[in-house]
């Protein structure tokens, strides 16, 4: 079994947004993530139901974390050049869960899935796709 970065994760997200949204890290290791927070009223909309930007943030950052312990042998960092998100529902209190697994771990690009649920119910609240492109020291 691969090393567990949640802890080191969480450290690392302190006084930053994830750390803001209360975002919390259950597991982390290379290929997947998952993750979650407690719907509070910072997370919701002026309408009354959960921001689509909380939802982005907590599968970003899971999806980036990923590619923090993915990245193959002499990267430097990553960074995102796209993303897409499909909403299919919302929480309006309890827990949303993400898990977030490697599709594609190539030398310049990873890509990422990342499926938000319902912690509750575990009915899809959303599907998220991203590429990270993967950053290598100039020559």
């Amino acid at each position: 079994m691969s090393e567990d970065f949640s802890t080191a994760l969480t450290e690392r997200q302190s006084g930053h947004l994830p750390d803001l949204l209360g975002l919390e890290w259950l597991e982390a290791r290379a290929g997947y993530v998952k993750g979650r927070f407690t719907v509070a009223r910072h997370h919701m909309a002026p309408n009354g139901f959960l921001h689509a930007a909380s939802v982005i943030a907590l599968a970003d950052s899971a999806c980036g974390y990923g590619c923090v312990v993915s990245l193959p042998q002499g990267a430097t960092g990553f960074t995102t050049i796209e993303l897409k998100s499909n909403f299919l529902g919302t929480v309006l209190e309890g827990g949303v869960l993400c898990e977030a697994s490697l599709l594609h771990g190539g030398r310049t690009t990873q890509v990422w899935d990342a499926v938000v649920t319902a912690e509750a119910t575990g009915k899809t609240i959303a599907l998220f796709r991203c590429t990270q492109m993967v950053l290598h020291p100039r020559a």
